[in-house]
């Protein structure tokens, strides 16, 4: 048996070895190539995701925005709606719709921004501030601590408190002594920031006064009681602001509410004239007064009705 004591020898070239790794190496570097474009596409996708989300947002915004702009008024849906269940609450003390719409009228053609003025908190307050949109609203409410009570639950309502001095009882004597001061303290025309009227309200803020209101609402302080502090100085105030507004000659529509009472009937015939009655529905009176010359010392022109009503 031969053996076969040929030993066989395998050399390899280098080259063939360098040719292997580089191989591997192109491939490594191609996948590594992809690997790191896709992951770099996946960031650029999530980055610039919410970027585009925030941009189509602020088109619509922009957009709707256009559509209804911050000076818009409301939509007349809107405001009936607001109207519908404002006077549908289960409060005892709230307006009906018909109390309600000749303000909202008022309101509504009230050359914008409106000036609205407001004599007692109550429950349309947030459908007062609703409804004068875009517009200033300011209200006066004779407790103190029930007004900063109702400022901090609303921020976005301007609220002043007063002290009133007046009583119910006595009505009739105050009256009598305005009429007496009428070329005097308590004319129809003048800055109540200085009165010394009984009936002029002089402890507001200094801007309150400088205001041309255009639509004034009584509905405090409360009228119910001899004790009572009355309506009779919100009354004569609104007759005299009204009358004494500074850079607008348009006439003022004030409101008083509660008209069926003596107090309510006899000061706004007194103050704010028969003559400018133009609508009563037994709760609700609307006066339109115009401005007068500061040299005027009358509040009304027909002067028969007045005295007659305030003697009976």
């Amino acid at each position: 048996m031969k053996s076969n004591n040929n030993t066989k020898l395998i050399l390899l070239h280098p080259y063939i070895q360098k040719q292997g790794g580089s191989n591997r190496l192109w491939l490594l570097a191609f996948v590594s190539f992809f690997t790191i474009a896709f992951l770099l596409t996946l960031i650029y996708t999530r980055e610039t995701s919410p970027v585009k989300a925030i941009t189509t947002t602020m088109a619509a915004g922009s957009a709707s925005s256009s559509t209804y702009g911050s000076n818009a008024p409301l939509p007349t849906t809107v405001i009936n709606t607001l109207l519908h269940y404002a006077s549908r609450s289960n409060d005892s003390f709230h307006m009906s719709h018909a109390e309600i719409k000749p303000i909202s009228d008022a309101l509504r053609k009230c050359s914008s921004p409106c000036n609205f003025l407001v004599f007692g908190l109550t429950h349309e307050t947030p459908l007062w501030k609703a409804l004068n949109h875009n517009g200033r609203t300011v209200f006066i409410e004779e407790n103190r601590y029930y007004a900063a009570y109702y400022e901090e639950l609303h921020p976005e309502i301007d609220v002043f408190d007063v002290q009133y001095t007046t009583k119910m009882k006595e009505m009739r004597e105050l009256i009598a002594s305005t009429k007496e001061q009428i070329k005097n303290k308590c004319r129809p025309v003048q800055n109540l920031l200085f009165s010394e009227c009984k009936l002029g309200i002089n402890d507001l803020p200094n801007h309150v006064y400088e205001v041309d209101w255009d639509v004034i609402l009584i509905d405090g302080p409360r009228g119910d009681g001899p004790e009572g502090p009355g309506r009779m100085t919100p009354i004569f105030t609104s007759g005299v602001l009204a009358r004494s507004k500074k850079a607008s000659s348009a006439k003022t529509h004030i409101f008083v509410h509660d008209y069926y009472r003596n107090v309510e009937r006899i000061y706004g015939d007194e103050f704010l004239c028969r003559e400018n009655l133009v609508e009563s529905n037994g709760m609700l009176a609307h006066f339109v007064v115009e401005k007068m010359d500061e040299n005027s010392f009358q509040f009304c022109r027909n002067h028969t009705s007045n005295s007659s009503t305030s003697s009976s």
